[in-house]
């Protein structure tokens, strides 16, 4: 047990390399054409690896905690699934090219550390998918999370058991086989991509036999870290009722965008550490900026004016992002007649 919780430790220890190199000296607020000159000054190719060293130590530490017992193999699911959503977000900011410091670097980087082990798709593939389809046209018929949103169940006129299900597609029966068959079509696309994951199972069952197998890769990456994912999914912009608005790119994403826990500084630091790290909390100071690393959307994000939905919650009460989603899909007379580009029921 000493030797887990040493493992988990030091790779905190490490990710802070990364996170002190490009935050000191950082403003607490400004905008986005001051943020940059900075962020390249510091950009780098060592910090970064630093970074992805301390989630895979990390994740070493979780596989061996996995062998203890049923309980701490339960933590162990939790631990690698909240590893693994980092993991997906650091290769985000790899495909937006501001991970390290050259175009190289930002591929290689992405590729090694996430996309392969993970069974994710080429970072190219993923680049064309979110940067050149999602970004410019985010809440739109066209945008291809729309069409995961659906998939998922998430249409005008949807019933609200339905409804709930979708929340919670990745852990239904079709959710999991949607993962399965697409970690398989990416497995499909090499050998080399294939034997990355085999080698991630091989090195999984060395360090803790079985339990870290089944409850450090399989249980996590089939079912833990797809719900999380598709959580994050669904808090970075009111997919079903956007705001139309001409303007700045802060303008256009303040009518798309909501930022979830404005003011309750805990759920905000604890979503940020869990399952909206590394900017993701930031996504309407990301959508407005994609070019900004995450270390300066903090301060980005104070310099812009706010999106046009705060929700206090994610789950619960009138404000919720839930509650709000669930309106704007409820049955409307108006619906077959939506402006062009909004989401029409499947």
């Amino acid at each position: 047990m000493p030797l887990c919780l040493a493992l988990v430790a030091a790779g905190v220890v490490l990710r802070q390399v990364d996170r002190v190199w490009f935050t000191r000296g950082r403003p607490r607020t400004a905008r986005a054409t001051e943020l940059i000159p900075l962020q390249r000054a510091r950009a780098n190719n060592w910090t970064p690896v630093l970074l992805l060293a301390g989630q895979w130590l990390q994740i070493a530490g979780w596989w061996l905690l996995a062998a203890q017992g049923l309980l701490p193999a339960a933590v162990a699911a939790v631990g690698v699934a909240v590893a693994f959503r980092h993991l997906q977000e650091i290769s985000h900011f790899a495909v937006h090219g501001v991970l390290a410091r050259t175009v190289g670097a930002n591929r290689l980087l992405g590729e090694v550390f996430a996309h392969l082990p993970l069974g994710l798709p080429p970072i190219a593939v993923r680049r064309r998918r979110h940067v050149r389809d999602h970004h410019p046209n985010a809440t739109l018929a066209t945008d291809p999370n729309i069409t995961d949103l659906r998939e998922a169940g998430l249409h005008l006129g949807v019933g609200r058991m339905q409804f709930a299900l979708a929340l919670l597609y990745p852990l239904t029966p079709r959710g999991i086989r949607a993962t399965i068959t697409a970690i398989a079509a990416s497995l499909r696309r090499s050998p080399g991509r294939a034997a990355a994951v085999g080698a991630l199972l091989a090195t999984a069952f060395l360090i803790g036999g079985p339990a870290a197998l089944v409850y450090g890769v399989l249980v996590p990456r089939l079912l833990l870290y797809p719900q999380l994912a598709h959580l994050s999914l669904l808090v970075e912009h009111t997919w079903f009722d956007p705001e139309p608005r001409a303007g700045s790119p802060a303008e256009v994403e303040a009518g798309r965008c909501l930022r979830l826990y404005p003011r309750r500084r805990l759920l905000a630091a604890l979503a940020a550490a869990t399952w909206l790290p590394y900017g993701d909390l930031y996504h309407y100071a990301h959508s407005a900026h994609p070019s900004v690393r995450w270390s300066y959307l903090p301060a980005l994000e104070r310099h812009l004016a706010p999106p046009h939905f705060l929700p206090r919650a994610l789950l619960w009460g009138a404000g919720s992002v839930v509650r709000r989603h669930r309106n704007a899909l409820m049955p409307q007379p108006a619906a077959a007649s939506a402006p062009a580009g909004r989401p029409v029921a499947a």
